[in-house]
């Protein structure tokens, strides 16, 4: 999986492990314009789990004259937080990973500013949550839960489909969720069972979960790669809190993915890119926007970040098709629902929780 851990941090998070690539890194911050007038540098404010093959950054350099520095800070909800502390003076000329749970606060708090790709009507506008076009589309990574069918079948149990199963007697002490307060993938399972039982009826469906032995871990990688009988840390719980893309990175020799996305249970997650406010190299930021949102690099976010692209008309990989469809009716919600509730439910969450 090409998904890091995405802590939520001082806020109440996708996509998966891989190796992130860059042209120029650095750890601590700064909007930089080069010494050399002729390569100016922009610096990309991401996630942890961004992700890009080196060929296709090093012809972006060379086709726009701009050298990209990738500084990365922590998952989409640290993220979002330290461009909201840093908005007077940003770290970097433009940002990719604020994804639709935390989108809502950024534009509140004017972290970016309006800029209209060329490349956005290629699809990316389907994800619009701004009608003055500060955040553009990148990706969708499907929030589902996950499991493990070998782990069924060796105990004679049939496979959970729904989120009530999650909540039967026969599936007690099986699950591991993260939590909404500290992983973005933990928020949106939170935001989906909001959205399936609304807002009077989810606190008794956690209940329900909690009662059955639920597990809550900080963050995604804890949750999939330790807890989850189904990853590389062959856990004792086969059912986990993941996204729809994850059974693509646990195909087998046969062929056949080893683990089972339950296409009933997803929530829609759209990470955006946008020009930061108060950037040093403006127009240059602008086309790294426009970057992220071509042809050249959309074919690559689902082999490297195993996420589907937002650019409509991109070939996925071989396999994906069967091994990681998209669901056909993902849970979403508002962005403004989103901004008005999202500190309370968490809230009470903890509280219903003792978390």
């Amino acid at each position: 999986m090409s998904r890091t851990v995405r802590t939520v941090a001082v806020l109440a998070g996708v996509s998966v492990l891989a190796s992130a690539c860059s042209l120029s890194s650095g750890d601590s911050g700064g909007s930089s314009a080069s010494t050399d007038q002729q390569t100016p540098t922009v610096t990309l404010v991401t996630h942890d789990s961004f992700a890009a093959p080196q060929d296709v950054l090093d012809a972006f350099q060379r086709q726009s004259g701009i050298k990209l520095k990738i500084l990365k800070s922590g998952d989409a909800g640290a993220l979002t937080n330290k461009l909201v502390l840093t908005k007077g003076s940003p770290i970097g000329d433009v940002a990719y990973g604020v994804d639709n749970t935390f989108a809502s606060r950024a534009l509140k708090e004017g972290v970016f500013q309006p800029y209209t790709s060329p490349e956005a009507d290629r699809g990316p506008q389907r994800y619009s949550v701004d009608p003055q076009h500060r955040l553009a589309a990148v990706d969708v990574g499907d929030v589902c839960v996950n499991i493990d069918p070998a782990y069924f079948a060796s105990k004679s149990l049939p496979e959970p489909k729904t989120y009530e199963d999650l909540a039967d007697p026969k599936y007690k002490d099986l699950t591991v969720a993260e939590s909404p307060a500290t992983a973005s993938p933990g928020l949106a399972f939170l935001l989906g069972t909001v959205a399936k039982y609304g807002e009077n009826g989810w606190q008794g469906y956690w209940k329900k979960l909690k009662d059955n032995g639920l597990k809550t871990v900080s963050g995604w990688e804890e949750a999939y790669t330790k807890d989850f009988s189904g990853s590389s840390g062959k856990g004792p719980r086969p059912i986990v809190v993941s996204y729809a893309s994850s059974p693509a990175a646990e195909v087998g020799e046969d062929g056949k993915p080893r683990t089972k996305a339950l296409l009933d249970t997803c929530f829609r997650q759209v990470e955006y890119a946008g020009v930061l406010t108060n950037g040093k190299q403006i127009p240059q930021a602008q086309k790294v926007v426009d970057f992220l949102l071509s042809q050249q690099f959309q074919t690559t976010v689902a082999a490297n970040m195993y996420v589907y692209p937002a650019r409509q008309g991109v070939e996925l990989p071989a396999g994906w098709a069967t091994a990681a469809p998209q669901p056909p009716a993902p849970a979403t919600m508002p962005a403004d629902k989103v901004q008005a509730g999202r500190e309370k439910w968490i809230g009470e969450w903890r509280s219903l929780m003792g978390a």
